[in-house]
C-alpha cells in the first residue's frame, strides 16, 4: 500500500538535495554516504505530527530481505525526527534501487537487537563510535516487506 500524505522536503540541503537526485536517477545516483563510498536507501516515512511524507537518507544495512534503521543521529543524546514516524505510523516505504517498496516496522529489543546491532556495526563500525558517543541506547527498527 502506497503512503499517502503531501511531501514536504526535508529542512537540510544536502538531505533534499540527495534524496532528489537519488529518485531523480532510480538509486543509480546519489547512492553513497556524501564523500564516502557506504551505500544509503531512501526511506519515506508519514510525520508523526503532521502527517506529511519526510524522505531520509540512511545507511544501508540489510540481510535477508530485510533492512535495519538505526536511529543513531550521529551519537546525539536525543533521536533522529525520523524516529517518532517510526513509532507513530508503523508503515514506510524504502526506495534500494530503481523502486519504493511498502515495508512494516519494529522496534528491536533483546536478543534480535543485539544480533542486528551486531550485524550494523559490522557493516558500518561508526555506529559503534556514535554509541560511545550517547547515554541512550541506539534505537533499531526492522524494516520488513509488507
Amino acid at each position: 500500500m502506497a503512503l499517502t500524505g503531501e511531501y514536504v522536503p526535508s529542512k537540510s540541503e544536502w538531505v533534499r538535495n540527495q534524496v532528489a537526485e537519488y529518485e531523480a536517477s532510480g538509486g543509480q545516483k546519489a547512492n553513497t554516504l556524501p564523500g564516502t563510498s557506504y551505500p544509503i536507501v531512501v526511506i519515506t516515512s508519514v510525520g508523526a505530527k503532521s502527517g506529511n511524507l519526510r524522505k531520509n537518507p540512511v545507511m544501508r544495512v540489510e540481510r535477508d530481505g530485510s533492512y535495519l534503521a538505526v536511529a543513531s543521529k550521529g551519537g546525539a543524546p536525543e533521536n533522529p525526527e525520523w524516529y517518532y514516524n517510526f513509532v507513530a505510523h508503523p508503515e514506510v516505504e524504502l526506495q534500494d534501487g530503481p523502486e519504493p517498496h511498502t515495508y512494516t516496522v519494529r522496534q528491536l529489543s533483546g536478543d534480535e537487537r543485539a544480533d542486528w546491532w551486531e550485524h550494523a556495526v559490522a557493516t558500518w563500525g561508526t555506529y559503534a563510535e556514535y554509541q560511545t558517543k550517547t547515554d541512550r541506547e541506539i534505537p533499531l527498527f526492522l524494516l520488513e516487506r509488507a
